[in-house]
């Protein structure tokens, strides 16, 4: 498996057709950084279009995120998304749990990891984890600048990692 799968600038360059054509019904997406940009509470217009396609595209959705704050428990009601927080990303039991929170308004009672793609902006938590459990991450570029100490650090690493990798639109 090529890690992460996929390496684009944004969500916005994620069509839910493309992840569908990969036989994926199930959608794990990070929120900070990925889907809003970090300590911030006001989505685009465009990314609110975005998530509403992935539901228009018949995807079970499921927000995994890290943080823990009522901002996150916010932004999910907002966009209408089951949600795991403190994750504790890249810690596999939590993305077992949003598999299953993806498909619990389905009726569904358990989701499979073979049909899950992730979605998030960091190496050592999103596309880490998802890979732990076999499960195809494609990496965003991040919203902001701004972030946590530790993960500003995590990012230098990253980008040594990553080295002349650059985002590019998914085919």
């Amino acid at each position: 498996m090529k890690i992460p799968a996929q390496y684009v600038e944004s969500v916005l360059d994620i069509d839910p057709a493309w992840i569908v054509a990969q036989g994926k019904d199930t959608v794990l997406v990070d929120l900070d950084n990925t889907l809003l940009p970090r300590d911030t509470s006001q989505f685009s217009p465009e990314i609110l279009a975005w998530c509403q396609s992935l539901y228009d595209a018949g995807l079970k959705v499921c927000l995994i995120s890290n943080n823990w704050h009522e901002r996150v428990h916010t932004a999910a009601k907002e966009l209408d998304m089951e949600l795991v927080s403190k994750a504790v990303k890249p810690l596999p039991f939590a993305f077992w749990l949003s598999i299953k929170r993806a498909h619990s308004k389905s009726g569904e009672t358990r989701g499979r990891r073979k049909n899950t793609i992730m979605i998030g902006d960091q190496l050592f938590t999103d596309v880490l984890g998802s890979a732990l459990l076999g499960i195809p991450c494609v990496m965003v570029l991040p919203l902001a600048k701004k972030d946590l100490t530790h993960t500003l650090l995590l990012r230098h690493v990253e980008k040594l990692i990553m080295r002349d990798r650059q985002p590019a639109p998914i085919k």
